[in-house]
């Protein structure tokens, strides 16, 4: 693969590619491309019952886009449960560059003043890419994504990407969508715009995230 831009990659996301790297060390990225893609249907997102009162209780404060670097830096971590990363220094470099065009965002989760989980993804017209996510403590990122739900769908966004469905997305009602659908979703979203609200409290979080 060539050198990467920001536009490049912007105009991947449009058609439904998006870049990885083997490992956090290898200075190489290739495109993906699914058969089946993750989608997270906005219209009809599963708050568990129990975070539902974690979130009001209260214990993280949660911000939007105050400190992408770091969410980026924290999801690229080696940890005891994933030892390798797909994100390299290409793919912060990238992603580091469209968060400063607008076109990337952070959601943190701090707890006492101290970042322990978030999530970073792309935005593009009402089309959210979701990257990657990162916790340090019990539910942080969680926590997180119920807040990124609630920012989408206050700001008329119609599509979350999650790439793929895992055990942690589908417990929140992702499935998993063939290709040409993906795609025809896809064309639909990017080409309406939407704005992703920065300020919202826990309880218009809990009141956005769920359909209704």
């Amino acid at each position: 693969m060539g050198a990467l831009t920001p536009e490049i990659l912007l105009r991947a996301y449009a058609v439904g590619l998006f870049p990885m790297a083997e490992t956090a060390d290898d200075p190489d990225v290739f495109w993906v491309d699914p058969e089946h893609r993750g989608v997270l249907p906005l219209d009809g997102f599963h708050l568990p019952r129990r975070l539902a009162r974690r979130i009001r209780n209260n214990p993280f404060a949660i911000t939007v886009d105050t400190d992408f670097a770091a969410v980026m830096a924290a999801c690229a971590e080696r940890t005891a449960d994933r030892r390798e990363t797909w994100i390299n220094g290409q793919i912060r470099d990238l992603y580091g560059r469209l968060f400063a065009m607008g076109h990337a965002h952070s959601v943190e989760c701090r707890l006492d003043g101290r970042l322990v989980g978030g999530l970073y993804g792309v935005h593009l017209g009402a089309a959210f890419f979701g990257e990657s996510m990162f916790t340090r403590v019990t539910d942080a990122s969680k926590v997180a994504l119920v807040h990124l739900v609630a920012r989408l769908r206050k700001g008329g966004f119609r599509l979350l990407d999650t790439q793929f469905v895992t055990d942690h997305l589908a417990g929140f009602g992702t499935i998993e969508v063939p290709k040409a659908q993906y795609r025809r979703l896809l064309a639909r979203a990017v080409a309406v715009p939407a704005d992703l609200p920065p300020e919202m409290t826990d309880a218009e979080a809990l009141a956005w995230a769920v359909p209704g």
